[in-house]
């Protein structure tokens, strides 16, 4: 069984409960995901299942977007609703002041990640260092906010819900906690939904619920392909002797390349096919299309 099961993750759920479920539904025992989802968050998350984990490591969008709600005059530990509360304050920031500061939050920016995050620092996660009441110094990260709105906004309860499309490697308690600062307060993330990762949207999201509820062959027909990984890549089209030598391993001269667009530059990545089938991702180096990394047909 090979392709990618998008899941639309519950609330007190993690990640890793995610596959487990996937795995002993579908009897495929090689799967990954492209990103983890807190306990407390909800929303999309792509599982891999087959050759498909062979793309864990070169997927080419890791671009994300959240709804996300919030509170100010909160600060806790976890920069969450659901850590220890370090600071609690009567709140009074206007509607007017939060829409103008998340102008500063728009575009390239950069971010302290949080301590209860999987960060490595020295070899060590930094929420087990958080959990031991260790803090240590993280140094800011340069991260991308693409898009950043505010969905509501409520004087009197001191909450907004926003909506946030970023590159990878964002967190959204952190933004949260940082726009609560400049604002001359303090806030805390109350919820948090991933409605888009890596491409896939909630609509193609499948519950928990319903995967249990499925056999494997239910399953694999709602199974996405390998392909959908790579959507953002160009394709090129081989013909089928070109397709034998590309699955053993050789390389493919550009010159007899027919489909191959004028505009191709070195280093650029394709996707490769004969026909309609999937080969695997080709690199042009030195005036040749090479193997990036193949993902063989499912048998």
């Amino acid at each position: 069984m090979n392709g990618v099961l998008v899941i639309n993750k519950p609330m007190d759920f993690t990640s890793f409960d995610a596959v487990a479920v996937t795995r002993k539904m579908s009897g495929q025992r090689k799967l990954g995901h492209t990103g983890t989802l807190d306990p407390n968050a909800t929303g999309v998350l792509p599982v891999l299942l087959g050759v498909a984990t062979k793309a864990q490591d070169i997927l080419p969008n890791h671009d994300k977007e959240y709804v996300a709600s919030l509170k100010f005059g909160i600060e806790t530990d976890t920069l969450d609703i659901w850590g220890e509360v370090t600071k609690e304050e009567k709140a009074q920031v206007s509607e007017e002041a939060f829409d103008k500061i998340l102008q500063n939050f728009r575009g390239d920016i950069m971010q302290v990640p949080p301590m209860y995050s999987a960060l490595k620092q020295n070899g060590k996660r930094l929420y087990d260092l958080a959990r031991q009441g260790i803090e240590v110094k993280r140094e800011a990260r340069p991260v991308t906010i693409y898009s950043l709105e505010k969905l509501s906004f409520d004087t009197e309860n001191q909450c907004a819900t926003i909506k946030v499309a970023c590159s990878k490697g964002t967190y959204i308690r952190s933004l949260i906690d940082d726009i609560g600062k400049a604002l001359g307060s303090c806030a805390v993330m109350t919820a948090l939904e991933r409605t888009s990762a890596c491409g896939f949207s909630l609509e193609d999201a499948l519950t928990i619920e319903e995967i249990k509820n499925m056999n494997p062959a239910e399953i694999k027909s709602k199974l996405l392909p390998v392909e959908s990984l790579f959507v953002s890549y160009r394709e090129v089209n081989v013909s089928e002797a070109q397709s034998v030598r590309f699955k053993n391993g050789g390389a493919l001269g550009l010159e007899r390349l027919r489909n191959l667009p004028k505009d191709t530059q070195e280093g650029e990545i394709f996707r490769v096919k004969f026909s309609e089938s999937f080969l695997g991702l080709g690199i042009i180096k030195d005036k040749e299309l090479k193997i990036h990394k193949l993902f063989p047909s499912p048998n």
